[in-house]
């Protein structure tokens, strides 16, 4: 891995006085400075300097400023540091979906949702509409018999139904989950089985590159395997009757009734999200209405700049963690953009035209689409009226240099440019949008408030200016608050402290420049990061191996200097098996079908075998980092492997695609 430069270039963009003086973050640091003994003077550097020497005065202001009502206070703000099982706002209650609809009481009248599909016609959704579904659900929800700490599950696009079904869910104390219905039924039940929901919302299908998708199989599939559902919620989005046995979501919207938050403590569940490690079933990430709550409070409120005079639309679907920080842009009055359709039909500038029919302020997409943008020669300065848009987000792999400089060429050069890096475990962001700091190519601005983000070499050791591990020092309330079926919490602690006892380690290679801006290099781990949505190489092989022609495989996902994604899946055959092309479509409809079409890979090559340890395991990091240009010597010990030789085939492979 090579060392990113950390001399400070000339700044790509450098926000302007009157920028610096009227964002959030300046304001809420003179006011920390007066009430909660923050410094006054040195800008974001000192103040992030302040928020991780003195967690408990930094979240206690941000939990004043943007007024988190407990209506049972706290005893202390942080009573346990440990991490994993630090305690956040010990004995105060609250509910996450009453903040999410406060804007409703002064401005009813305003928009919170701009729902948007691929006629790219957008149709408001009222603060006042919002509040009044939202009502009238989780008062059907409580007479369906829904309970705190009950799941409740969605299979649904990024449609105003799902937010509606969220915050009701959030307001009777229930746990949301959902995926994205382009999920196939196994991929769905590998999650929802194992957080046994009471509830399940679904759609019949979904329009996506101009095409209607039927998934009511899919639907009766998910009904007949899920045995703890009381009731199933049919959302007519292709215009179906609700099939026998399933209410129809109108009826339950209906009601004019004012909504009822259950006051819960502030660790109580909010929803569970999945991130897929390399081995067994997806990880159900658990995490607090609290947590959440305040932290996307501070991610939104001060790092996005975010307030009720702004539109956030960010590109995403409901099976990716970005939905859910997507949804929390309520919590500070803001529009939320919900675009449900292909990112790019019926062209490639699809959601810049988007961005322009909504008026959005800040607008995030994947790096993958910009560099798609950039090849496929779109000029959004040019052909859309962009000029509300102050900052334009990326995330889900690394923005190479040629991304920033793209964005800044032609959408204009007064543009904040916020690439930025979290992760489903913690729903947030480790580094990334500073409104008051200088743009760098190809660096994120800063480590997030709050948040000790420090690169580690292998004997646990700071390290600036070179590669390292990225870790966190210090809890963020957001950070999980168990997994579901981890009763011991030793899945928990393996996924993140393994490594480095009490100290959170999360699987990316990241440079901290001298400057404190951050540079992403990729994955540590093998886990398949496609697009921003993880998945374990377990979930492929579970699928693939279930053909009678594969013996076994290997997955491996690779990031590129260019933006791009390699993920080039390999194949052991069985004995008199060949690889021809009815093979390798049915490898692919297998994957399409039964788990996503994003992890549908690159390329299927045959290989001799399939390398493993001494114990068996497949030789996943030492791959990928051969099919990077790691020497064999340095990608692996050799001592630890059960056929050396099988490795020297895909580093030939590697040295052959360097050409």
């Amino acid at each position: 891995m090579t060392t990113a430069p950390t001399e400070p270039t000339e700044p790509l963009w450098q926000p302007d006085e009157e920028r610096v003086a009227r964002a959030a973050v300046t304001r809420f640091q003179a006011w920390a400075a007066e009430h909660h003994g923050a410094p006054a003077d040195g800008g974001y550097p000192t103040l992030h300097r302040w928020s991780v020497d003195e967690p408990e005065a930094f979240w206690k202001a941000v939990a004043e400023w943007f007024d988190v009502r407990f209506s049972t206070p706290c005893a202390r703000v942080l009573g346990d540091r440990s991490m994993p099982g630090a305690e956040w706002f010990p004995g105060a209650t609250l509910n996450y979906a009453e903040h999410a609809l406060r804007a409703a009481a002064d401005r009813p009248g305003d928009t919170a949702l701009l729902h948007v599909d691929e006629t790219h016609d957008p149709v408001p959704v009222t603060w006042a509409e919002l509040r009044r579904q939202v009502g009238s659900l989780a008062a059907e929800l409580r007479a369906l018999g829904v309970r705190p700490g009950d799941r409740v599950s969605g299979y649904l696009p990024n449609v105003p139904q799902a937010v509606v079904a969220l915050l009701a869910t959030a307001a009777v104390g229930g746990v949301w989950t959902s995926c994205a219905p382009d999920f196939g039924a196994r991929s769905v039940l590998d999650r929802f089985q194992q957080v046994e929901p009471v509830v399940l919302f679904a759609v019949d299908g979904y329009r996506y590159g101009g095409k209607e998708h039927d998934r009511r199989d899919t639907v009766a599939e998910l009904r007949a395997e899920l045995p703890t559902l009381r009731a199933v919620v049919h959302i007519p989005l292709l215009g179906t009757p609700a099939p026998e046995g399933a209410l129809d979501w109108d009826g339950l919207v209906a009601a004019d009734t004012e909504p009822v938050f259950e006051q819960v403590p502030f660790a109580h569940p909010l929803w569970v999200l999945y991130s897929s490690g390399t081995t067994g079933l997806p990880k159900a990430i658990v995490q607090s209405q609290g947590g959440i709550l305040v932290e996307h409070l501070k991610q939104l409120g001060l790092h996005c700049d975010l307030g009720p005079e702004d539109v956030f639309f960010w590109y995403t679907s409901t099976g990716w963690m970005m939905w859910n920080f997507l949804v929390s842009g309520l919590l500070t009055g803001t529009t939320v953009v919900l675009y449900d359709g292909s990112p790019g039909y019926p062209d490639t500038g699809a959601q810049w035209r988007v961005a322009e029919r909504t008026g959005a302020t800040l607008y995030g997409t994947s790096a993958a689409y910009v560099m798609a943008c950039a090849k496929a020669g779109v000029h959004p300065g040019r052909d859309f009226d962009l000029s509300a848009v102050q900052c334009v987000a990326t995330t889900g792999s690394p923005l190479p240099p040629d991304g920033f400089r793209w964005l800044h060429d032609e959408v204009r050069e007064d543009l904040w440019i916020a690439s930025v890096s979290g992760g489903t475990d913690v729903c947030s962001c480790f580094a990334g949008a500073v409104p008051t700091l200088p743009v760098h190519i190809g660096e994120l601005q800063a480590a997030g408030l709050g948040t000790d983000l420090q690169a580690w070499d292998p004997s646990g050791k700071p390290v600036i200016g070179e590669v390292g591990e990225l870790v966190v020092t210090n809890p963020m309330p957001s950070m999980p608050i168990h997994f579901w079926n981890d009763p011991d919490g030793s899945r928990y602690r393996d996924s993140y402290f393994e490594m480095f006892p009490g100290v959170w380690r999360h699987g990316d290679w990241i440079t901290i420049t001298d400057h404190g801006s951050v540079v992403i290099h990729g994955r540590s781990d093998s886990t398949l990061n496609r697009q921003g949505v993880r998945m374990g190489s377990a979930d492929i092989y579970e699928a693939v191996e279930r053909l009678p022609e594969i013996r076994e495989s290997l997955v491996i996902g690779l990031e590129e200097p260019d933006g791009g994604y390699w993920m080039p899946l390999f194949v052991h055959l069985a004995e008199g098996a060949a690889l021809d092309d009815d093979l390798i479509a049915r490898i692919r409809t297998t994957i399409r079908t039964e788990l996503s079409p994003r992890h549908v890979p690159d390329e299927i090559i045959e290989v001799p075998g399939v390398p493993h340890t001494l114990t068996g395991k497949r030789i996943e990091v030492p791959v990928k980092r051969l099919l990077q240009g790691t020497p064999l010597e340095k990608a692996v010990n050799a001592g630890s492997v059960d056929d050396l030789g099988l490795l020297r085939f895909y580093e030939s492979l590697a040295a052959a695609r360097r050409g």
